[in-house]
């Protein structure tokens, strides 16, 4: 029954055979392997062509991306840089106090954070909206993961320094992922694992701050949400109304310019001062109505002068180094996602790229330098950046602009912050929290993907039930299950024609589409690995079961030929490769013949040499589906059923 034994007439279309790729040298296909795994962006292509001059100033421009738009700078971009500048230094002055004390770090680390980074950023980052500073997730998760070898309190040099270590740590992987071009790591973190992390992180965010905004002097080191309320209820008799009534007056008027901003985006300025306008007036209130004697708990001094160096404080011995790692990998790793995301969104909205490789370097290596100059961990939070974009921000002079604003902060205007009443500072991160609790996301992952919905919200409870870590952990493992699932579990469809034409597609999708007697059409929706081979031997032979039953029920003309549509079928291994050959002797025992529609060239390459093709003939693999059908249709008008089958049939009921 093949169809070398005899001419086709004209109407049968296979005028053309499925072609084997000539053999490739190891080499050169190793190459091209590593060349699509690691440079899929092709980020060499800019060097081809060029004289060693050109090379060398390009290659500046690569990880200096500054010298590239420097040239060009004008006035006009000047003027739209310093007023962005000064206005996200106007919310990254509240903000990093704010974090900073939610890290359990003392508060003029926040404004030490917010002076150095941006400056590296703004020589080796390629967005040009990016405001660089602390962010609330990160600064949670250094506090509760170092919090669990030292206590803040009892040991607050040890802790400070080893909040320098991660963040030494952090810049590394974070720097290392970018030049070994592994930024597809990062990619693990799906959407919906971010959305339900990042909402769940600022739930418990909020409930943190329900000590400063009761003004409670004892809290829990738990973040999980039995844990604060029992110690918020436990502690009653410790509530100071003083505080609880000053806290909800500026986080109602922060929410309410925030939505004001919102409603009328022109105004986005009333928005970005609010933060600073809450500390102001909280101090001026503190200090004339001398609160901090009434229960109302004010920060304090803070340290005059700009970063003192740290490369001497990283501590890299035991038992420390361990608890260092591991919190600056995963709080890394969360800034990263942070922080590209948040780059390429905007970068979307100018029409501009990106380089998600090139902004791990960025911001890798400011932190590394961060961590040797008294600062935490740094990304690009998108409050900031939203704020920096919607200021008209032209390139990432914003940031040196937002540095220089934040350095005459520390040189000069540090004592005006002793008076900041703490219950303000718990106000601005309830504020900024709420805004990263994105429930419109939420439902639409319910509407187009109850797994992803499933995901989202398993990160959420893990987060606000167990702690961060294990929320994090929840959720990545929850996404690659899936993955698992997609690779070990891949669809299978039937085929059928769709009347008065000579195309199939899957009979879900189109419930119009017409049997084709005497033919069983499968496609085969994945690669074929050895973590699926087993599973498609099984669901086509349960195919061809369905498929006789069906037949059997309905008198129809018996099955002849199974075709197995590969399209999509984008690679092949050796455990694929016998799975195949299982189903081609399934096929024979039963008297049926297997025929290949659309195979790729990876996969005619190894099926050629695993002599695969001999085994099956080549007569028997065709181009299109529809060729395949037409070949097949010819052969059931052409010879009568095929004894084989009958005899096989009549075996198998004996």
């Amino acid at each position: 029954m093949g169809n070398a034994d005899y001419v086709y007439p004209s109407n049968v279309e296979c005028s053309h055979r499925v072609a084997i790729p000539p053999p490739q040298p190891f080499v050169k296909s190793l190459k091209y392997s590593l060349k699509e795994t690691f440079f899929p962006d092709d980020p060499l292509r800019q060097f081809k062509n060029q004289p060693p001059s050109r090379k060398v100033i390009l290659g500046l421009q690569y990880f200096l991306p500054f010298l590239e738009w420097a040239p060009r700078y004008t006035s006009e971009f000047l003027k739209a840089d310093l007023i962005a500048g000064i206005t996200i230094a106007s919310l990254a002055i509240p903000q990093g106090i704010s974090y900073a004390k939610l890290a359990n770090l003392p508060p003029i680390l926040g404004l030490y954070s917010s002076f150095v980074p941006p400056l590296v950023y703004a020589l080796m980052g390629s967005s040009r909206d990016l405001a660089v500073g602390t962010v609330a997730v990160a600064s949670l998760l250094t506090g509760a993961m170092l919090g669990e070898e030292v206590n803040a309190l009892e040991n607050p040099k040890l802790y400070l320094h080893l909040a320098f270590t991660a963040t030494f740590f952090a810049g590394v992987f974070q720097a290392c992922l970018g030049f070994l071009r592994l930024g597809f790591i990062v990619d693990f973190l799906s959407h919906a694992t971010i959305v339900g992390f990042m909402a769940g992180a600022a739930t418990v965010v909020c409930l943190q701050q329900l000590k400063g905004i009761l003004g409670l002097d004892h809290f829990t080191h738990g973040t999980d949400l039995v844990s604060v309320m029992r110690s918020v209820f436990s502690q009653t008799h410790q509530w100071r109304w003083e505080s609880g009534v000053l806290g909800c007056c500026f986080l109602f008027f922060l929410i309410s310019t925030r939505y004001f901003s919102q409603r009328r985006p022109k105004f986005f300025w009333i928005s970005a001062m609010a933060p600073l306008t809450s500390v102001i007036l909280g101090s001026l209130l503190v200090y004339l109505t001398h609160a901090e004697k009434h229960g109302v708990q004010v920060i304090g001094e803070l340290k005059k002068g700009l970063n003192p160096p740290s490369f001497g404080d990283l501590v890299f011995v035991s038992p420390y180094l361990t608890v260092a790692i591991k919190t600056g990998i995963i709080t890394g790793v969360i800034a990263l996602a942070e922080g590209i995301a948040v780059g390429r969104s905007f970068a979307m909205f100018k029409n501009y790229h990106i380089d998600g490789n090139k902004e791990m370097i960025a911001i890798g290596m400011m932190n590394i330098v961060g961590s040797c100059t008294s600062c935490y961990l740094t990304t690009g939070p998108f409050s900031r950046s939203a704020v920096n974009y919607n200021a008209g921000c032209k390139t990432a002079v914003s940031n040196i602009v937002m540095a220089m604003t934040i350095m005459l902060t520390l040189l000069f205007l540090t004592p005006l912050f002793h008076y900041t009443p703490l219950v303000v500072l718990s106000a601005i991160i309830i504020s900024a929290m709420l805004g990263l609790i994105d429930y419109a996301a939420a439902i639409h992952l319910w509407k187009v993907d109850k797994f992803d919905f499933v995901v989202c919200m398993s990160a959420y409870i893990g987060v606000v039930f167990g702690s961060v870590q294990m929320g994090l952990v929840i959720a990545i493992a929850l996404s690659l299950l899936r993955v698992l699932l997609f690779i070990a579990r891949p669809r299978t469809v039937v085929l059928k024609n769709i009347p008065n034409s000579k195309i199939y597609r899957n009979v879900e999708q189109y419930p119009n589409t017409i049997n084709v007697p005497g033919i069983l059409i499968l496609e085969i929706d994945a690669p074929i690995y050895f973590a699926n081979s087993s599973y498609l031997r099984e669901r086509i032979a349960r195919w061809i079961d369905e498929e006789e039953d069906r037949i059997k029920s309905t008198g129809e003309t018996s099955l002849q030929y199974v075709i197995l549509d590969m399209g999509a079928v984008g690679n092949i291994d050796t455990s694929g490769i016998s799975m195949m050959e299982e189903v081609k002797k399934i096929a024979d025992r039963r008297g049926l013949k297997l025929v290949l529609a659309n195979p790729g060239s990876e996969v005619m390459k190894k099926l050629n040499k695993s002599k695969f093709i001999d085994n099956i003939g080549q007569e028997w693999i065709y181009l299109t589906v529809g060729e395949a059908v037409g070949a097949c249709n010819y052969m059931l008008q052409t010879y009568k059923p095929n004894p084989m089958k009958n005899e096989a049939e009549t075996w198998n009921t004996v």
